[in-house]
């Protein structure tokens, strides 16, 4: 990954810069690291896990909202991911804002050039934050997702779903692999 500005910036500072500038960016303890360009496999992949979550949430009557891509999260006061999708709950955020300071939900598709990431740096800094019971890793390529949820106590537990149903509660949604990968 290449390093895009020479001094570090706090989450405040790179918002304002990453509005200037075209293209996605991702802050990593203060360094600012440009988004590769996505294969075709990533952005159907993306846009399948976000029409589940977006059924799940229609079909539950919870006060959800996911959205794709775009949507930054805050890990720390040097620390800033966009996630590939995220769901929230409460009131709709403002159109103007963002930054979502309170996910609930947050999926990652891999790709090769983020696939340890993924797995490792933001799987811990997601769970940093209170608000956060699941963390999705999809694989684009093979029905696959590995779910990390956070259970009573903080612990963190792992399962790599394969077929059927993923349980996302809190909030009380559910999605269907097949819906993801087809049946």
């Amino acid at each position: 990954m290449t390093v895009l500005t020479e001094s570090r910036m706090t989450v405040d500072e790179f918002l304002a810069w990453a509005q200037e500038r075209p293209g996605r960016y991702e802050l990593f303890r203060g360094e600012v690291f440009p988004m590769s360009p996505e294969t075709i496999g990533h952005v159907k992949a993306k846009y399948a896990i976000y029409t589940a979550l977006f059924t799940a949430i229609r079909q539950s009557g919870h006060p959800c909202h996911v959205l794709g891509d775009g949507a930054t999260v805050r890990v720390d006061i040097g620390t800033a991911y966009e996630p590939d999708a995220l769901v929230y709950c409460g009131p709709e955020r403002p159109l103007s804002d963002v930054e979502v300071p309170d996910p609930v939900i947050l999926v990652e598709v891999l790709s090769p050039s983020t696939r340890q990431l993924d797995a490792s740096v933001k799987l811990t800094g997601y769970f940093r934050l209170p608000s956060v019971a699941h963390y999705l890793i999809v694989d684009p390529a093979e029905p696959t997702i590995v779910h990390h949820s956070r259970k009573p106590g903080d612990d963190i537990v792992t399962r790599v779903v394969t077929e059927g149903i993923i349980r996302l509660d809190p909030p009380g949604l559910q999605i269907a692999l097949a819906d993801i990968y087809g049946a």
